[in-house]
């Protein structure tokens, strides 16, 4: 009896103890702050809208930023970003796609893998995030990597844990230029798709990628079909007149729809490979096909609007710096000998209103590219292997391996490649230095990483591929 009254007493005794436990837990849980009240706190945080997502806070924000980080007294704008919380005891991820920020939940490929938060920032002068009155001189590489820095800074204090940073295309490019600035922010970098033009004066790369990209049969009907685009280009020119005064579109930057329809078609080949596969060569029309099937064709692969005034308004941010510092990339084009109109129209210039001005700076690119070659450490560069942006790739230097940068291209991969579409031997290796460098790899793939795998299961609507549309003057 005794024995059995000293276990009702010690079973009471630990039920009041978990009890008690469980009280203070839920206090403790009452009492901490709300993660978007510790965002709110941060000085020059602005709150715009929340959107539910099980599991997740989905916030919508905008930070103020100087319009000059070089001097401040110069103002400020609000720079909008979002944040995809899901505990600030995970990794956080840095996202930027180098253009307009999406503001409906979404999660980048190693957001996944690290099941961490994800921030995705708006690229400075894409609206709203346009300081007013625009002086588009503080638009420049390191002024969005120090954007990048200062948010980080301001973030970091409620986010402890492991950073890295991450982007597709413009994006990549923009992930890899913040780590060359501020090399010490982020535990890691996945640049997707990022080309790099070293030298703007030499695209020789570009013909050299167009000659040996998927099959010859595709590459011939391709440049049949281009060469059929220009030669009926009255009949359909007309046509996309008339479809852009129904649709209330202009052509005052470019000049008119002839010199628009000529920037389109000039398109043609290279949109077709950046954003579609071998398999979609079935798709192109025959040579003699009917000019209503090419019209079609034409619009799908390269797009009517993209040279309208309304099509580049979104985008002079991207071909001012392009013009500037980024660089564009020029192609050879002999199967269209005698057709074009207009020579040299596809420059960057040719789609930035005059009122603007622009002068390229030499030499920008020159130093990324020497950064990444002998300075770089944990950094990751994934490419398509018939992406026509792989033509001019990140280029890893000497004792890449020992400094664990690593660059690995996707078979028969396009512009929306990713480490999911590698090799399984390269995809394993991409996988877990990605959990290494955020500090979340379990035990097993330390030791061994044909082991690893995203930590999150995959989510048809957070996980959906984002691969946004642009010509190929737009990475």
């Amino acid at each position: 009896m005794r024995k059995v009254l000293r276990w009702l007493l010690a079973l009471t005794v630990l039920m009041s103890t978990i009890g008690i436990g469980a009280a203070t837990t839920a206090t403790a849980a009452t009492t901490e702050p709300d993660i978007k009240q510790r965002i709110l706190d941060i000085p020059g945080m602005n709150f715009v809208e929340e959107k539910p997502y099980d599991g997740y806070r989905y916030l919508v924000l905008t930070y103020d930023q100087p319009v000059d980080h070089r001097d401040p007294s110069k103002g400020t704008f609000k720079q909008r970003f979002t944040l995809l919380h899901k505990s600030t005891d995970r990794p956080t991820v840095f996202f930027t796609s180098g253009y307009n920020v999406n503001t409906s939940p979404g999660r980048s490929e190693p957001t996944r893998i690290v099941d961490g938060n994800q921030v995705s920032l708006e690229y400075r002068f894409f609206t709203p995030s346009r300081p007013q009155p625009a002086d588009w001189s503080k638009l420049d590489i390191r002024q969005a990597a120090d954007d990048q820095h200062r948010l980080f800074q301001a973030l970091k204090p409620v986010y402890r844990k492991n950073w890295l940073a991450t982007g597709g295309s413009k994006g990549g490019m923009t992930a890899t230029y913040y780590r060359r600035f501020h090399p010490q922010d982020m535990d890691g970098t996945v640049a997707y798709v990022a080309p790099n033009d070293v030298n703007d004066a030499e695209d020789s790369a570009y013909d050299r990628f167009f000659a040996n990209v998927g099959d010859k049969a595709c590459r011939t009907q391709l440049y049949s079909v281009q060469k059929q685009a220009l030669v009926r280009r009255d009949e359909i020119v007309a046509r996309y007149q008339k479809w852009a005064d129904a649709n209330s579109r202009t052509f005052k930057v470019v000049g008119s729809a002839d010199k628009a329809y000529e920037n389109v078609v000039l398109d043609l080949v290279w949109s077709f490979w950046q954003y579609h596969l071998q398999s979609d060569c079935a798709t192109v029309p025959a040579t003699n096909a009917s000019t209503d099937d090419l019209y079609k064709f034409v619009d799908t692969i390269s797009g009517f609007d993209s040279y309208t005034d309304q099509g580049l308004e979104k985008y002079t941010p991207y071909y001012y710096q392009a013009g500037t510092e980024l660089g564009s990339p020029t192609v050879k084009t002999p199967q269209l000998k005698g057709l074009l109109r207009y020579p040299g129209i596809n420059t960057p210039r040719n789609y930035v209103p005059r009122d603007i001005p622009m002068r390229f700076h030499p030499g920008v690119m020159a130093d990324i590219d020497r950064w990444v070659r002998k300075d770089s450490e944990r950094m990751l560069f994934v490419y398509g292997q018939n992406d026509p942006w792989s033509g001019e790739p990140f280029t890893l230097g000497r004792n890449a391996a020992a400094r664990h940068d690593f660059r690995f291209y996707a078979p028969g991969g396009n512009h929306g490649s990713n480490i999911a579409q590698l090799v399984a031997d390269e995809r394993a290796k991409a996988t877990a230095e990605v959990l290494q460098w955020a500090g979340v790899a379990p035990k097993a793939v330390q030791q061994d990483a044909s082991h690893a795998k995203p930590l999150a299961p995959y989510d048809a609507k957070l996980d959906r591929p984002v691969v946004e549309r642009q010509q190929s003057l737009r990475p």
